[in-house]
């Protein structure tokens, strides 16, 4: 599922900041960007995330700045002394007036060196781990929202092809008696004098009978559409458990289609392919 979270904290009298965003994807897939500095803590952040995400693929960014906005870190003396000796020899050679301040040198490329800057590892992990937290929480949240919004379309569409699976046992037993009346009608136009109790029709139904029976995956279809409905109202992950459940939805349904040889339930079927498909394309987006 898609989701968005941002949550700050303070250290050492900067602010870290870490922003996530999802998007949908089968396997679970952590993007990190983290500052320098702070790359000792990536096993704690992405054990963090790894507790609240099973599915999707993750970026996770993590920014250090002032309080007041701007980007903060260590000054690297070496790159302020060759900038500054740069400065003062363009105004000596161009003969300007004027001092070199020290807002100019901090503005020099690599003076302000956010990335090489050390810090206290533990006091550092228990700010970013707070920022982390508050952006989780979001994060969550925003999820939970769009999986109740999806658990609702799931369930409706499973209420359907349930719908259907009824409409489908009620025209079963009506499969042999289209079959016999086939069969009469088919030796009838040969010329054939037959009964409806003749052994040879009777044998012939009976075998048709025994190859077109769909009791028992009318009997799993019911089952795996009451665990589907089962796992949407779980507080945990099911993604994968209702992947699995969808193959098997979809291997029953084909077997009814093609053991039952009945053109009105074929049509049911068709129409249950389809809401199993949109099913299955949902579920995609469940963690």
């Amino acid at each position: 599922m898609t989701g968005y979270g941002r949550g700050t904290a303070t250290f050492d009298g900067r602010q870290i900041a870490v922003e996530l965003s999802s998007v949908n994807r089968k396997q679970a897939e952590i993007s990190l960007s983290l500052p320098r500095a702070f790359m000792e803590l990536e096993p704690r952040v992405r054990d963090e995330i790894n507790a609240h995400l099973s599915r999707g693929r993750l970026t996770v960014a993590v920014g250090l700045h002032a309080k007041g906005g701007g980007r903060t870190g260590a000054i690297n003396l070496a790159a302020a002394r060759a900038y500054r000796d740069q400065l003062e020899s363009i105004r000596k050679t161009l003969k300007l007036g004027g001092e070199i301040t020290l807002d100019q040198i901090l503005r020099g490329p690599g003076v302000l060196d956010s990335e090489n800057m050390e810090i206290e590892v533990e006091t550092a992990w228990t700010a970013l781990q707070k920022a982390l937290k508050a952006a989780l929480e979001q994060f969550v949240q925003m999820r939970k929202r769009e999986g109740k919004a999806l658990a609702t379309d799931l369930q409706k569409r499973t209420f359907a092809i349930q719908k259907n699976v009824k409409t489908i046992s009620v025209l079963a037993p009506k499969v042999m008696e289209h079959h016999r009346g086939l069969l009469l009608e088919r030796a009838s136009k040969a010329g054939l004098e037959i009964e409806a109790s003749d052994e040879r029709l009777l044998k012939e139904i009976v075998f048709f009978a025994d190859r077109s029976d769909i009791s028992e995956e009318l009997t799993r279809l019911r089952s795996h559409l009451d665990q589907f409905l089962g796992h949407l109202n779980k507080d945990e992950p099911v993604g994968r458990t209702l992947d699995f459940l969808l193959q098997e939805l979809f291997r029953e349904t084909n077997t009814i289609g093609n053991k039952a040889n009945f053109l009105a339930i074929s049509q049911i079927v068709v129409g249950m392919k389809t809401e199993l498909e949109k099913l299955r394309e949902q579920v995609q987006n469940i963690e």
